[in-house]
């Protein structure tokens, strides 16, 4: 609700004075009186209603007093719509789900910290048809470019680690993304690799998959997940049950860089869970779509209804004034 003149807001001041004007005619009134030797019969008389309801039309003029101001302020009803055109992007999100991914140098772990990022990356995005592809000695399709953000997170949610057989095949989950974006139409089409280790599986070296990328057009984004050094890792020991042993972090950021240089993308080293979340909001920053919007506002008046009050209480209150509580008074 919005006022179109809110200055006839100040008329308020008046509806006091009015009040006051009231009392003070009412109770400085010469009531009219007659004498008599006793009125002790007439004390458990009920009397004349109208005796007690010389307020009513005070207070009906009073309010039809407010409600005038209110239409006369005009009140409307704001209705605004937006009209959204996007120009969206096509992303493929490759994520890494070898065993050394469950190392606790990012909390809770690896794996599930680049699975919280990532579906937070996924819900701010607007537009953008996004894609999962999961690798590990072999790559896999979770999903394929969609705007079913609900769904995508969902899935997100249900990986397991395990499934896959072990090993790390960078290229395979590169071109697993490719094969999904080759056909897109989008100008801007880009792949987000996260992983943790070396290329040690799979027929495709990752710098072959990236020349590939740029054959069609795509950009990569990759992401180094790990401490720098040794990172501690969960050992279940059938006598002494859970314990941790430090191993090493090797990441081949040489590879990486030259898969993101080849590209137009950039590499980063997320060495903990909030370096990991800055490095998603960088890229989220990076391939923003083009949102146009265009925004219209339309007014609908309120005040009839205030103003068809106000007229039918003043009614009222001449009515209840001139024949409901009409007195007659000797002069």
């Amino acid at each position: 609700m919005e006022w179109a003149n809110p200055e006839w807001f100040w008329a308020f001041i008046f509806l006091p004075v009015l009040i006051a004007i009231y009392l003070f005619r009412f109770f400085s009134k010469r009531k009219p009186s007659l004498s008599f030797s006793s009125l002790e019969d007439t004390n458990h008389l009920p009397g004349n209603w109208k005796s007690h309801a010389h307020w009513v039309t005070a207070i009906i003029s009073w309010s039809a007093f407010s409600l005038l101001i209110i239409a006369l302020a005009r009140p409307q009803l704001k209705l605004t719509t937006v009209e959204r055109n996007a120009e969206g992007i096509d992303i493929v999100m490759v994520l890494d789900m070898s065993s050394s991914m469950k190392a606790e140098d990012l909390q809770p772990n690896r794996f599930e910290a680049a699975r919280q990022v990532a579906k937070e990356f996924v819900e701010k995005r607007v537009s953008d048809r996004i894609g999962l592809v999961t690798f590990a000695m072999k790559s896999f399709t979770v999903v394929p470019p969609t705007l079913d953000y609900k769904l995508l997170t969902q899935l997100l949610e249900d990986l397991e680690m395990g499934v896959i057989e072990d090993g790390t095949a960078i290229g395979m989950g590169i071109a697993t993304a490719i094969n999904r974006l080759k056909d897109s139409e989008t100008k801007s089409k880009v792949i987000i690799l996260l992983t943790d280790g070396q290329n040690n599986a799979g027929e495709i070296d990752p710098v072959t998959a990236a020349d590939l990328a740029v054959t069609y057009g795509i950009k990569i984004y990759t992401i180094g997940a790990g401490t720098r050094g040794t990172a501690p890792y969960p050992i279940q020991d059938p006598i002494f049950g859970r314990r941790y042993q430090n191993i090493e972090v090797n990441i081949d950021e040489d590879m990486l860089t030259s898969v993101a240089q080849l590209t137009g993308g950039k590499y980063y080293r997320a060495t903990d869970t909030e370096e990991l979340i800055r490095v998603y909001n960088e890229i989220d920053q990076f391939e923003k779509s083009k949102v146009e919007e265009l925004i219209y506002t339309d007014f609908e008046d309120q005040y009839p209804i205030y103003l068809g009050g106000s007229l039918l209480l003043f009614l009222l209150a001449f009515i209840t004034d001139r024949f409901a509580l009409r007195s007659i008074v000797e002069t």
